[in-house]
Parts: structure tokens; C-alpha cells; sequence
């Protein structure tokens, strides 16, 4: 079986991949990182720790969905002890990012900011129509539960990149994230992503090209996290005997 660690433990995301180890036959739950104090009990067998040497060494492969500083903490150490790494962590600064792709120069690590199948084939129609439809306009609006910190989420912010690359556009000189009083007419080549938050919504993503007399809406909808619970660990069945580089579930699923 697949010994696996868990990094974010206490997180929404983190509580249910570990229930999904436990009743799963080829995963055990081997080690679990944790800060604070656990509110729940786990299996004798499986070690709970705040030393990062001993949590990287007891797993064969490590799920972390904490916070940009948890990540960026987990990635200095994994520097020296290296593991495969399945990151799902949303809010990352480029001076992280830039550290997670140093990294992956010795281990294989598989980063993205939304592990559904989805949305993964979402950013890859969402390719095809930004390129084919240059003259439109995007649109992008993600909607997330009330206790989101982030926004826009790391999916939307990834989305509109998508849409940025397939156009040959730098993402931070044609992004706008709020729109208010007299701004003027809206840009050629502006993309805009929009946030909202409420209630319980897991999250979801539109994608939206608006022509004259005409428009097409791209939308996935998450109806349980545990979508992204059980999207991760297929992703750590894959990384796990993979070479060292940076990894992107669209590598895994071959899209």
C-alpha cells in the first residue's frame, strides 16, 4: 500500500483525505503533520508529528492542502529531504512558486490549484476557445463558501492564465479583479476575474466569451470537497514514481 502524509491535517480538505485513506485498500495513512492540536482521534499506527524530517521520511509521498506559509515552510525543508509532493494549496506568491519550481528539481512534485477532473478539462476547452474566438471578451467569475481567504481563487486566477497563454498575453498587464465608478469603456484585451463569496458553495468557475450577438459560457460546479480529496490522491498514486520535475494534473490525466 501507498504510504501517504498528510500536511494541513486540520483544514476542510485535509480532514477528509484522511477518512478517505482510512477506507481506502491501497492507501495508508502513515504520518500527519500538525501545528495544533488535533480534534479528532487517529489509528495507533499512524504517526503524529511537528518534526518536518521525520514527517518527510515515515511516507512515500506527501498531500499538502495548508497555507502559503505552511507550503512555503514544507518546501525549505523538503529541499533537504526529499519526497514526492502532491500540492493543492491556493494563494501562493511568486517567491513560493518560484521556490516550489527549485524544488522540483529534486523530487517530483505535482502542483494545482484544483484537483477535479473538471476543471482540468475545463482549462483545456477553455484553451481551444479563447484561441479560437480572439475577438471576444472573458469573463471569469468563481464563487466560494464564506470562510474562502483567498481571492480570486488560485482555479480562476489559473483559468484566466489559461486564457492569457492561449493568446499570447502577459496575464498581469490585461488582468482586472473589481470593477467601480467611471472606468471607461472596457479594454480589447482585458480579462477579468470577479470573486464571490457565500454561504457553504465548494466552488464554482465560469468562463464566460461575449461577442456581439452572441456569447458562450464555460461552468463547472463542485458539489463536495470531497471531489478534491479523492482528485488528490489519484494524484499521488501518479507522482509517486515519477521523475524529479513540476507536475500539472493535466500532465496526469494526459489532457
Amino acid at each position: 500500500m501507498l504510504k501517504v502524509g498528510i500536511f494541513g491535517a486540520t483544514g476542510r480538505i485535509g480532514r477528509l483525505l484522511i477518512e478517505e485513506i482510512l477506507n481506502h485498500n491501497h492507501f495508508t495513512l502513515s504520518s500527519v503533520y500538525v501545528r495544533n492540536e488535533l480534534q479528532y482521534s487517529l489509528p495507533s499506527s499512524t504517526l503524529i508529528t511537528r518534526d518536518f524530517h521525520i514527517f518527510l521520511q515515515s511516507s512515500d509521498v506527501i498531500i499538502d492542502f495548508s497555507s502559503p506559509e505552511a507550503t512555503r515552510a514544507l518546501l525549505e525543508v523538503a529541499l533537504h529531504y526529499p519526497k514526492p509532493l502532491v500540492i493543492g494549496t491556493t494563494g501562493l506568491d511568486n517567491d513560493t512558486y518560484h521556490l516550489l519550481e527549485e524544488a522540483s528539481h529534486t523530487m517530483p512534485i505535482l502542483y494545482a490549484t484544483n484537483m477535479s477532473k473538471g476543471v482540468a478539462m475545463l482549462n483545456k476547452i477553455v484553451a481551444l476557445v479563447a484561441s479560437a474566438l480572439k475577438e471576444s471578451d472573458i469573463e471569469i467569475c468563481e464563487l466560494h463558501h464564506r470562510h474562502k481567504k483567498d481571492a480570486p481563487s488560485g482555479t480562476a486566477l489559473s483559468l484566466a492564465q489559461t486564457c492569457a497563454n492561449a493568446r499570447g498575453l502577459k496575464l498581469d498587464d490585461v488582468r482586472i479583479s473589481g470593477r467601480n465608478g467611471m472606468i471607461g469603456a472596457r479594454k480589447e484585451q482585458e480579462i477579468a476575474v470577479m470573486s464571490l463569496r457565500g454561504g457553504d458553495v465548494c466552488g464554482r468557475h465560469s468562463v464566460g466569451f461575449y461577442l456581439d450577438g452572441e456569447y458562450l459560457e464555460l461552468t463547472h460546479n463542485a458539489t463536495s470537497r470531497l471531489t478534491f480529496a479523492k482528485g488528490a490522491l489519484d494524484m499521488a498514486s501518479w507522482i509517486v514514481n515519477k521523475q524529479n520535475g513540476l507536475y500539472s494534473i493535466q500532465d496526469a490525466l494526459m489532457l
